[in-house]
């Protein structure tokens, strides 16, 4: 009897969530706060202090900088400026720059910036996008709320191994390093001696805001500038695994264009 429902789950349609298809927004997530558009982004300055993190930065009446990889996605700022900012449910946050991170509002509207990509980056696409890559992970003083996280993205659901990234017990079988957390004093020699054994072309992922930025402490020394970028606190599977796909190359993404989309779209409503 069990040979005949191993023989109908084979052939039944995959349940998987189909990363092809996947939205930047969720509307059951707070995601990352923006400017309403009817009122601009003329902000009070005391919003700065509301932010745990020290992500929001009021330049004038007309600028507002918020540093999405600072972001916890807590709500706090809304809550303050209910009028001037809402909660938009965009929960893909990530890039390979840094920089991109780091948008810049005025009236609003979210300047332009083209992320540059390194080449460290382009090499391990090169070698990852049709094979796939191995992970090891490395939790660096964080909550663990980030290997949570990680560990359900290997469910029946959202199934990481279906694009072709696993996780392995050793950084020498590895193709890239994946850290969580602020990156304690007494985690930085560890990381750094996973990031050692690994073969060369490799990656190091930040994975969750605490490994962006330090979240809400220092962020500690890391062994390079990180290849990828996953803000949120902390990313959900979805979001990490499409961060994947993006470093390998397999899923054209970039943040900065979809958020000008998703702001443009809110206009037009």
């Amino acid at each position: 009897m069990k040979i005949f429902q191993e023989i109908i789950n084979i052939l039944r349609p995959a349940r998987n969530l189909d990363f092809e298809k996947m939205q930047t927004t969720n509307p059951n997530a707070r995601g990352i706060p923006v400017p309403t558009f009817k009122k601009g982004s003329s902000l009070d300055k005391s919003v700065e202090k509301v932010c745990p993190t020290g992500g929001i930065k009021v330049v004038s009446a007309k600028e507002v900088i918020f540093d999405y990889g600072a972001c916890l996605q807590c709500g706090l700022c809304v809550e303050h400026s209910p009028d001037k900012l809402e909660n938009s449910g965009f929960v893909h946050v990530y890039s390979v720059d840094r920089s991109a991170l780091k948008v810049s509002y005025i009236d609003g509207t979210p300047t332009s910036h083209e992320e540059s990509i390194s080449d460290e980056v382009k090499q391990f696409r090169n070698i990852t996008r049709k094979t796939g890559f191995q992970y090891r992970e490395v939790a660096a003083s964080g909550n663990n709320s980030t290997e949570a996280e990680l560990n359900a993205s290997f469910n029946a659901v959202f199934d990481s191994e279906a694009s072709m990234v696993r996780v392995v017990a050793s950084p020498k079988h590895a193709d890239a390093v994946v850290y969580a957390g602020p990156v304690g004093p007494n985690m930085e020699v560890p990381l750094q001696v996973a990031w050692d054994t690994m073969p060369s072309p490799k990656a190091l992922v930040a994975c969750g805001t605490e490994a962006v930025s330090g979240g809400l402490f220092p962020l500690g020394n890391l062994p390079k500038q990180p290849d990828l970028f996953i803000g949120g606190d902390p990313p959900r599977p979805d979001v990490i695994i499409s961060a994947f796909r993006y470093l390998m190359g397999t899923k054209k993404f970039s943040f900065r264009e979809e958020l000008s989309k998703f702001v443009e779209a809110k206009k037009a409503r």
